[in-house]
């Protein structure tokens, strides 16, 4: 089964990322599959308090995710899976595509302000001629309508 790869963060550009990839895999057939990528620096303290501050962080996350995934099982029908790694986000997603070969698309959301997209979809951009798998942006700003229509 085709996965569609979202990252799960804090920015409001995320939603739109879930919704699509979550209508587009309930269109398609596909499934999701949720990544959070916990940056290394969050743990540069002592090793106890690094230890609880992950623990703390991917308590976080599965709150965050519960829901997200609640809204995909009751509106679109899809269980999303979440996977959580930890180090740079661009080599975590990367290898997380590597190691998953169903992942066929990975959606991102574009941030609207006037700083540009967000710095993975910069980055993602700029190596977009050598990515395994397509990379979908989604503008952060898309009405929810909008992203219906267009799935």
């Amino acid at each position: 089964m085709r996965k569609f790869l979202v990252i799960l963060d804090d920015s409001r550009e995320c939603l739109n990322a879930m919704r699509f990839a979550a209508m587009r895999a309930a269109h398609t057939g596909g499934g999701v599959t949720i990544l959070s990528i916990i940056p290394p620096e969050e743990f540069a303290h002592w090793v106890g308090v690094g230890e609880i501050m992950r623990a703390e962080a991917r308590e976080r996350i599965e709150v965050h995710f519960e829901v997200y995934a609640k809204w995909m099982r009751d509106k679109q029908g899809i269980e999303p899976e979440l996977v959580i790694r930890e180090g740079e986000i661009l080599q975590e997603l990367l290898a997380h595509i590597t190691e998953d070969g169903n992942i066929g698309v990975v959606v991102l959301g574009a941030a609207a302000d006037k700083k540009g997209p967000g710095p993975l979809i910069t980055q993602l951009t700029r190596a977009s001629g050598s990515l395994p798998v397509p990379l979908t942006i989604v503008p952060g700003d898309l009405s929810k309508e909008r992203l219906e229509s267009i799935t």
